[in-house]
């Protein structure tokens, strides 16, 4: 065999080992490319995944704060008990949301207490593992932030609806966002298991009232409910243009 055909099938042989190999580090590469989704939903170093059932505490108040919760699935609300035994309603996280976040700024005990109203899987992070990734993946960190900034803001705007709103157009905005309006996802029917207690505990208010505004509502065609409550478009036009039916009224409600 030639010389020259020899050190052409060599060449050929070299160009392609090393085409390989680089292939293959692109494709280890992308393979250990940290991917958030996927670290929320695996057990890991400081991190379980569990499954919850309907009813279930995750944690209570005044337990320990030493970890950070994730939901990958289902509904969980966030309940506030005084030193009277009143409890209060003070919010609702939706999949795709952290909570008990309070232990990343000193938080030492829990001030509310979270239940499932649903069956749920939740990822627990222990808060030195949070720490950690926070500090070593870019993505993940832009992630947490954002979270915090939309927490931020839903605190806002939630005191100021408090503050100077009727307890009838609270309801209204409370609907609004129970139902997705305003979020890129389709708005979709409000889970039965929020009843009217908590939704009045939610706008500071009784169910009797809860009870009425929900009639008028009904009555105006701004909701219909068979089971499951369903929020019209109308009811979002009559709180961004003052509808007559839900003006604020002067004495409170």
């Amino acid at each position: 065999m030639p010389l020259s055909l020899i050190s052409g099938e060599s060449a050929s042989l070299r160009s392609h080992w090393v085409l390989s190999s680089v292939v293959e580090q692109e494709f280890m590469v992308a393979k250990k490319q940290f991917d958030p989704e996927i670290f929320l939903s695996v057990v890991g170093k400081g991190k379980t995944v569990s499954e919850y059932r309907k009813g279930q505490v995750i944690f209570a108040q005044g337990d320990v704060a030493d970890s950070i919760y994730y939901l990958q699935r289902g509904r969980v609300k966030v309940v506030v008990l005084s030193e009277q035994g009143k409890e209060a309603v003070v919010g609702l996280i939706e999949a795709g949301q952290f909570f008990g976040e309070g232990c990343m700024s000193g938080q030492e005990l829990r001030i509310a207490t979270t239940t499932t109203m649903e069956a749920c899987l939740i990822t627990a992070i222990k808060k030195s593992a949070m720490l950690a990734v926070i500090e070593k993946e870019p993505k993940f960190s832009a992630l947490f932030m954002q979270h915090l900034l939309t927490r931020n803001s839903r605190v806002e705007e939630d005191l100021i609806d408090q503050l100077f709103n009727s307890s009838e157009k609270r309801l209204a905005r409370l609907l609004l966002l129970l139902a997705n309006f305003g979020k890129e996802v389709h708005p979709r029917p409000i889970d039965p298991n929020i009843n009217q207690e908590t939704l009045a505990e939610m706008i500071g208010s009784t169910r009797s009232r809860v009870s009425y505004f929900m009639n008028k509502f009904r009555k105006l065609g701004l909701i219909s409910y068979n089971g499951k409550i369903e929020v019209h478009q109308s009811l979002l036009n009559a709180v961004l243009y003052e509808a007559p039916g839900l003006k604020r009224q002067n004495q409170n409600i």
